[in-house]
């Protein structure tokens, strides 16, 4: 983006307006409702910036006086939607281990909002340098920018003169067509499958090679397919390992040592000892990956931090009225002010979180103290590494989980040092109340982590497009509210609906249709382990040096090959998560690469030009946005008819005797749909069909 694509700093233009934040409010709900939804399914969730950009120009492009600035903090309070539900990594552990029977609205409202705020609040100080100043990507933020200047050209009104192709921007509009038709067709085809039955979800087909059994799995979800499309690849390719090591070799060689049981299924064996077994193998290359992650990203993190300090001290005297409009944050003393008041909203939440445990008073408040010092002080750590890591790698592809790893762990040993001395942990009681304080001490952490990796991309694209800071700062601070207010009963929908993994809220479940909430589950299981001492540390070791194997491949294709590359992390998701998860993931990447190579191939037969492939490009990214959306949104409202009718299939006309024809079925469709998809990319580019 060029400078003069920049509204100046002389120019002041509506900014925050109260029909964006209304119209920002909207759609938080709606992609926090979507995040959640998919977060809980396949454990992980999509930025929300782009879509949320395309939703507010075409929107408000029906009002006259709407500008470029507006629309990027509708999109900046939106964004919020898809970096706070990121709290779902960790806080269903809580309904899983029994602790809650449901989420609390004020508990869980406050601990995702006074995390998220002091995310924003940390990472205030390091806007000038670690944005302004760095040579930091930012990917998601610059190519938020772009969209801001492309889809608002000509829309400004006098004052700020419209540079580049108005005319070209109008004519291509803002691209919610896109989305609407991705987010309809997901939309339906959900519908048809969880609401009507008369789609299957996924198909497997299971065979043996004497006792060992082998799986080729696939699931038919939308929008996984749309995640797969998202994440590219080179993810995808890492995921696919993935599974081939889980269920190409894993449950095979198990299943060899440890014969089909009297009167069990091939499907129900191998089930089981993927889950009590192999997933532990994914933790363990999850586990390493995550460190390795946050290894390689420290000597650059620290050079950077040192940098923005330095810059920090140098300009500390100077006032506020010699600062242009578009280098101005939130002053000093409101960020003091908002800090303190959120450190008061955990003191009070944690207390409460206690205010039914057989506990002596000061032993409750020095878990209450320890607690939120902890979460304060590793927050105000994290939020510097996670702004760092988002401005190198981009929000997405930031490792949150394994922050909340890291996390997790340190403040179980914490807990563990003190509770060894007071008592604590002598009962059965103890340590479950110590694994309850665990797990939601890093939900304030895993909040903090969130909003901190979001809130400098965001940043980003406001020095881009010449926003306020201070303002853009005061919309992230209200998307985090709007954000807090509707987990938990999004997350109460869910769980009473579907239930978690190893958690069905009522008997007579259908057990296919939980949610996983991956990450969850496995950082229960890792906090049980430091407290109980009853970790798989068998499968977790092999699986660590699984890890430590894919690092060496990894860096060894990192200086022969310029592009294939092994992210470990990827790899273990792809052990650790359910093989029909994985599998779409992995089509929807594939499509991506499909839908590159055939624009590559375009350009270099001088068929077409770079700003084609620039749309074609944004196109998918809003078809795949379009596809998470519809189907999560489904979801969510089915969850609400299940609550409400209390039976599991209340719209359901077709029958069990239908299973087999209804999963070929929903093959078919899904596979239409990607050809379709990638058909819908590659259009207008002139690629040969």
């Amino acid at each position: 983006m060029t400078d003069s694509a920049r509204v100046p700093d002389h120019v002041s233009l509506p900014e925050l307006t109260l029909r964006g934040i209304i119209l920002g409010a909207l759609i938080t709900v709606v992609f926090t409702a979507s995040n959640v939804y998919l977060g809980l399914k396949v454990g992980l969730t999509f930025s929300s910036a782009i879509p949320a950009a395309v939703i507010s120009m075409s929107v408000l492009r029906l009002f006259r006086d709407a500008n470029i600035l507006e629309n990027n903090m509708v999109q900046t309070q939106a964004s919020a939607a898809g970096t706070l539900s990121s709290v779902i990594f960790i806080l269903p552990a809580l309904v899983m281990m029994g602790h809650w029977q449901g989420f609390p609205f004020w508990l869980t409202l406050a601990v995702c909002a006074a995390g998220g705020m002091l995310g924003v609040m940390f990472t205030i100080p390091l806007r000038r340098v670690m944005v302004v100043q760095s040579e930091l990507p930012y990917p998601e933020g610059v190519a938020a920018a772009e969209i801001l200047r492309v889809g608002t050209a000509g829309q400004r009104p006098a004052g700020a003169e419209a540079t580049g192709s108005g005319a070209k921007g109008r004519e291509g509009g803002t691209g919610l067509a896109d989305i609407a038709t991705g987010g309809a067709i997901a939309a339906a085809v959900s519908f048809a499958s969880s609401g009507l039955r008369v789609l299957g979800d996924g198909v497997s087909i299971w065979f043996s090679a004497g006792a060992a059994i082998f799986r080729l799995p696939m699931g038919f979800s939308l929008a996984l397919l749309g995640a797969g499309y998202l994440i590219g690849i080179v993810a995808g390719l890492a995921m696919l390992t993935g599974l081939v090591i889980a269920w190409g070799i894993s449950v095979p060689v198990l299943t060899a040592m440890h014969p089909l049981p009297a009167g069990a299924s091939v499907a129900s064996h191998a089930t089981s000892l993927w889950s009590s077994q192999v997933r532990f193998i994914g933790a363990g290359v999850i586990g390493v990956g995550a460190i390795w992650t946050l290894a390689t990203l420290a000597a650059p993190m620290a050079r950077g931090l040192k940098t923005t300090f330095s810059a920090m001290g140098a300009r500390g005297g100077q006032g506020g009225g010699q600062v242009p409009r578009t280098d101005r944050d939130m002053p000093g003393f409101w960020i003091a002010a908002v800090s303190l008041a959120m450190v008061a909203v955990l003191v009070w939440t944690f207390h409460a979180f206690l205010a039914g445990a057989p506990l002596a008073a000061s032993l409750s408040w020095q878990l209450v103290i320890y607690a939120v010092v902890f979460a304060f002080v590793f927050g105000l750590l994290v939020a510097a590494a996670c702004g760092y890591m988002a401005g190198l790698v981009g929000s997405s592809t930031s490792p949150i989980s394994g922050v909340g790893i890291v996390a997790i762990v340190l403040v179980s040993l914490l807990i563990l040092a003190i509770g060894d001395g007071n008592g604590l942990l002598a009962t059965e009681a103890g340590r479950q109340l110590a694994i309850a304080v665990a797990i939601f001490t890093t939900s304030a952490v895993i909040a903090v982590a969130s909003i901190s990796n979001d809130n400098l991309q965001d940043l980003k694209t406001g020095w881009l497009v010449g926003a306020t800071p201070w303002r853009q700062q005061v919309a992230l601070l209200i998307g985090c509210v709007a954000g807090a207010v509707v987990i938990s009963p999004i997350l109460e929908l869910l769980y009473k609906a579907y239930g978690f993994a190893d958690a069905l809220p009522r008997a007579g479940m259908d057990p296919s249709q939980v949610l996983s909430a991956p990450q969850a589950t496995l950082m229960l299981a890792i906090v049980r382990g430091i407290f109980t001492h009853q970790l798989n540390w068998a499968m977790i070791l092999i699986g660590m040096g699984v890890g430590v194997a894919l690092i060496v491949v990894d860096q060894i294709l990192k200086r022969t090959c310029k592009v294939a590359r092994m992210p470990v992390l990827a790899v273990g998701i792809g052990i650790y998560l359910p093989p029909t998860v994985s599998a779409p993931l992995v089509l929807g990447a594939v499509l991506s690469w499909l839908a590159a190579r055939a624009l590559q191939r375009r350009v270099a037969a001088g068929q077409a030009d770079r700003a084609a492939v620039e749309r074609a490009d944004r196109r998918g990214v809003l078809i795949a946005s379009g596809l998470i959306v519809g189907e999560s949104l489904v979801g969510v409202v089915m969850a609400a008819i299940i609550g409400a009718s209390g039976r599991e299939a209340p719209l359901a006309i077709a029958g069990p005797d239908f299973a087999t024809a209804a999963s070929w079925l929903g093959l078919a469709v899904f596979l239409a749909v990607a050809w379709l998809f990638l058909r819908r990319v590659l259009a207008g580019v002139g690629v040969p069909r």
